[in-house]
């Protein structure tokens, strides 16, 4: 199915204006109407936790907002506040996540409802300030609900989704909303701003099941023995993956309300293509142009996004990749000694063992922000068809084209 959420005007109930996307981003945890914000500035995070300090400041938003002097203590508010049952939300970027992941794994085993906008960018060394995946990807297993945002409606939109998703109280998981760096954070795009009275109908006040107060003492974050670790990370695992119909749900609810519809899997002129770019975050709207150039010459390439990292949808990749014969997976992130990029891995593992399963080629693009233009894909996809690409299950190109 080809799903687009740009639109030639706003929808009834919408404003369009040109925007940042950091200050689309930082509007949305307005209209959330958080109770708290954590969060220490990192480039190119800065211009969102920026944005909401000054609506906080001006008395626009009715918020406590917690300066920490780092990021390890940005999480640590975030779960003190998440606990005492109030709605909160932090931000951060590549060295912030590495300093704050101790905690982003106690966020998740305490399943406390917590958002974080993740500035996708890479970790050192060599020191960069440019956008790639190798941030999230170091968490990718810490337990939390994980999307991608490819354009700034995207971020706009699923923020609202990741606050109706995460304090459902059949799903209580913390998610974390990816959007690339500089690539988004930084550029002004177009975004249909809904009016308040639409986002207070898609998400109700927050009221938490379980909260730290006097009144009622309760336990959380306990010593987890031996007998008992392995059925918590368990326990943990099923309630990650039950929260899934769910999260379908909720982006059914948003699309009924907006006229914008997301999917876990999502594609673009990917019907009956036999070779297929798969994309994750801005990269896949220079994948679909380099596709509409494609398929104009007769070319038989399409494209499919995947839009939920975790929980992983199985059924839904291996059904939108069913009947091609190659699959190019563009992964921005190196998983060193292993087999190349982490998404690649992914979804070879989602492939192996069907009758009839394309051939997965990995190629390493865009580390710390490299430019991967129209016609780089046009130059893999023309390998892969060639037969020139390595195919093999531990093989992988790093491409990394120059001027």
């Amino acid at each position: 199915m080809t799903t687009s959420n740009k639109s030639d005007g706003p929808a009834p109930g919408h404003t369009r204006m040109g925007m940042e996307v950091s200050h689309a981003a930082a509007r949305a945890v307005q209209q959330c109407n958080v109770d708290v914000v954590a969060a220490y500035p990192i480039t190119p995070q800065t211009h969102i936790v920026e944005r909401l300090s000054e609506l906080v400041a001006n008395g626009e938003m009715n918020a406590e907002f917690v300066p920490v002097e780092s990021e390890h203590s940005a999480m640590s508010v975030c779960v003190g506040s998440s606990a005492t049952g109030a709605r909160t939300f932090t931000c951060t970027s590549s060295q912030g996540l590495i300093l704050m992941s101790e905690v982003v794994y106690i966020t998740s085993a305490m399943r406390l409802p917590v958002v974080m906008i993740l500035a996708n960018r890479s970790l050192s060394g060599p020191l960069s300030i440019w956008a790639d995946h190798s941030d999230v990807m170091s968490v990718r297993d810490c337990g939390w609900i994980q999307t991608f945002a490819e354009n700034g409606q995207e971020v706009y939109d699923l923020t609202f989704h990741a606050y109706k998703v995460a304090e459902n109280r059949d799903i209580l998981h913390p998610i974390m909303l990816n959007l690339d760096g500089f690539h988004l954070t930084h550029v002004v795009e177009p975004i249909d701003i809904c009016d308040q009275s639409i986002i207070d109908k898609y998400l109700p006040e927050y009221e938490p099941l379980f909260q730290l107060h006097p009144d009622k003492p309760v336990t959380m974050g306990a010593y987890g023995v031996p007998e008992l670790f392995t059925e918590a990370k368990k326990n943990q695992d099923e309630a990650l993956k039950a929260a899934y119909p769910h999260i379908l749900e909720a982006w059914k609810e948003w699309g009924d309300l907006t006229g914008r519809y997301y999917k876990p899997v999502e594609t673009y002129k990917a019907e009956g293509a036999k070779t297929l770019f798969l994309t994750m975050g801005s990269i896949g709207e220079t994948a679909s142009v380099a596709v509409d150039g494609m398929q104009e010459r007769g070319e038989d390439v399409g494209l499919v996004k995947l839009r939920l990292w975790r929980p992983f949808p199985f059924d839904e990749v291996r059904k939108a990749l069913a009947g091609a014969d190659n699959v190019i997976v563009l992964d921005r992130a190196l998983s060193f000694g292993g087999p190349g990029g982490p998404v690649s891995s992914e979804i070879r593992a989602t492939l192996y063992g069907l009758d009839h399963a394309p051939t997965v080629y990995d190629y390493v693009v865009g580390l710390a922000g490299r430019d991967v233009k129209v016609d780089d894909f046009e130059k893999i996809a023309n390998d892969v068809r060639s037969g020139k690409a390595r195919k093999g299950q531990d093989e992988y190109v790093i491409y990394a084209a120059r001027e």
